[in-house]
């Protein structure tokens, strides 16, 4: 799956332009999507400097995105096209609903490893 996370208020405590906290269990959780075979997109308003910034942060973190702000490594920004990203799924603070927490998304994206799922076996 490709899956888009946002970075302010979703992997980090939103203190843009700085960079909060950590969320706990952020870069834990997408490593472990990303040892999943998910291909993970870092979809941000962030650009330049403070873009470098939280790409750099992920990275110290172990995260290394397959692409920043576009769908694939390749692309070229082009301003006849839309610059809305393509991906499966979108991670969020401000959806519908609010943010879950990791552990809850997690769960949504491999449910087999959740404790419900091992009770049926």
């Amino acid at each position: 799956m490709i899956i888009a996370i946002d970075f302010d208020g979703t992997i980090v405590e939103h203190r843009y332009p700085a960079i909060g906290k950590e969320l706990p269990f952020a870069l834990e959780t997408i490593k472990a999507l990303q040892k999943k075979q998910h291909q993970i997109i870092l979809w941000t308003y962030r650009s330049g400097k403070t873009l470098d910034e939280a790409v750099e942060f992920c990275r110290k973190g172990g995260v290394e995105f397959y692409a920043v702000n576009r769908s694939y490594p390749e692309e070229r920004f082009d301003i006849s096209v839309s610059r809305k990203i393509h991906a499966d799924l979108f991670i969020d603070d401000r959806n519908v609903g609010g943010f879950p927490g990791w552990g809850e998304i997690y769960h949504m994206i491999c449910p087999e490893e959740s404790g419900q799922q091992r009770k049926k076996r």
